[in-house]
């Protein structure tokens, strides 16, 4: 059994979406950032970093097994199980650069565009001025990859698509009139978007957790 500590954001989906690919069972923790939650002491104990989410695998080799970091997540559990990343050579080094370019690229700058353009009370028009420049410069990226490979790590879908398709989801609602131009011509992200969100255990994933 694995305990996954989320809420309802990009990044929260992004593991719910893993474990319904895989059918593992799975208990959700919530973790209520508007509450703060996330900086309670216990959860400071699983996620040193204060963010979500995180798990305890009680079924780890050793022992129970706590992480935290959605790429290490997705990391640790396409391996355990095998599936959504390649155990060697090329494809498995492909699916990686994308996960750790939505980690390191995509996420963080669509989550400061979130701030400033859409929860800041005091806009900062320099701040929302860069972060939408270099947002529409990433999903150009992404449409170029996508024009060439029906996946982000290739031929197969992988735990890059999974750690991408909440926050290009996130780009084209929440940040959708914010990003109107950076989301004209991208009939491969488009695409890709839909082949994604067909997938059932996506659509599952995209609802958990569910709150009142």
């Amino acid at each position: 059994m694995i305990t996954l500590y989320t809420w309802t954001t990009p990044n929260g989906r992004k593991v719910p979406i893993m474990l319904e690919e895989l059918g593992w069972p799975y208990e959700v923790r919530t973790v209520n950032l508007g509450k703060n939650e996330q900086h309670a002491p216990e959860f400071l104990k699983i996620s040193p970093n204060n963010k979500i989410p995180a798990i305890i695998d009680h079924d780890a080799e050793g022992g129970p097994l706590t992480l935290f970091e959605s790429g290490a997540i997705l990391t640790y559990l396409a391996e355990k199980s095998g599936r959504l990343l390649a155990p060697s050579g090329a494809d498995r080094y492909r699916a990686l650069e994308w996960l750790h370019w939505q980690i390191g690229s995509l996420g963080p700058m669509l989550g400061q565009l979130g701030y400033f353009a859409k929860r800041a009370q005091e806009k900062t028009p320099a701040a929302i001025a860069r972060f939408t420049e270099e947002s529409e410069r990433l999903l150009g990226v992404m449409e170029r990859r996508l024009a060439e490979s029906p996946y982000l790590g290739g031929d197969a879908y992988s735990i890059a698509d999974i750690a991408s398709y909440p926050w290009t989801v996130a780009a084209t609602s929440f940040l959708k009139e914010v990003l109107a131009h950076g989301l004209d011509n991208k009939p491969a992200l488009h695409r890709w978007l839909r082949t994604v969100g067909e997938r059932p255990a996506v659509q599952k994933g995209m609802q958990v957790p569910q709150v009142p």
